[in-house]
């Protein structure tokens, strides 16, 4: 299916690597130019090197922490100067670290929420404008399936993100009919991340061994593997395009029919 999404200007945040990267690489292959995201410079440059490989659009990498207001500013910014507008936003953040409930602190919930809730309000509040100029625009916010399904030993990502999801809905009301806001909710998928949180999962001693952790997360998946984050950069593709027009204000799983949820 084509994208019709040649000449398109979009930002993806934290998108050095995982999810992001992902969404970043799939929207340079149907031709649109992106600003790509991470506040290791290396990484970034690797990214950044690694998706012009199969890029049909052009590439910029601008680095910046999604803690600061000021480097969101400029992240926003440096897209419409180098595209001369912005038509699509994913904003994609770094999990909060994982551990039961009793053992985080209250600056681990401050962290968590400056990181996955307003890195997403600040990137709107400063975005909103040039996304709703020229046709308008779309904005797609890479969340987690614990909004839907409370995940053991992930407090912090269970609890914040499902903020995310609140002002989703809220702002695919607001910002309506020029921009269109959707999520898409990750299972496991086959990125950096799943290594970390396996690895946190044995210090914690969920795992006996890195290898068994892994075959656990993959054990329940209906379709028997983990995701290829390809799989949902896709997805957010097919978001970001006029071909899901009358889609606004939903969330969409990626999991591999792994949820239990009926909704």
């Amino acid at each position: 299916m084509e994208l019709d999404l040649t000449g398109n200007s979009a930002l993806v945040t934290a998108s050095s690597s995982g999810l992001g990267k992902a969404s970043a690489t799939a929207l340079v292959r149907e031709g649109a130019n992106v600003v790509i995201n991470g506040r290791d410079e290396d990484a970034l440059a690797a990214a950044k090197a690694e998706i012009e490989e199969v890029a049909e659009g052009t590439v910029v990498a601008q680095p910046g922490d999604l803690t600061e207001k000021d480097d969101i500013e400029a992240l926003v910014q440096r897209a419409v100067d180098e595209f001369g507008g912005l038509d699509h936003l994913v904003t994609s953040a770094g999990g909060p670290p994982s551990g039961p409930f009793m053992e985080t602190t209250d600056d681990d919930w401050y962290q968590a929420f400056d990181l996955l809730v307003m890195s997403v309000v600040r990137l709107v509040r400063e975005a909103a404008d040039p996304l709703a100029a020229d046709g308008g625009g779309t904005i797609v916010n890479i969340t987690s399936r614990s909004v839907k399904e409370a995940i053991d030993g992930l407090v912090l990502s269970n609890s914040v993100r499902m903020s995310v999801i609140g002002l989703e809905k809220t702002l695919s009301r607001e910002l309506a009919p020029e921009v269109r806001v959707n999520a898409v909710l990750p299972g496991p998928h086959e990125t950096s991340r799943i290594e970390e949180l396996v690895e946190q999962g044995v210090e914690h001693g969920q795992y006996e061994s890195y290898e068994q952790g892994l075959e656990e997360r993959s054990s329940s998946i209906p379709v028997g593997r983990l995701g290829d984050p390809m799989e949902l950069g896709d997805t957010v593709a097919y978001l970001s395009s006029d071909r899901s027009g009358y889609i606004n204000g939903i969330s969409v799983p990626i999991d591999g029919g792994n949820g239990k949820s009926n909704l």
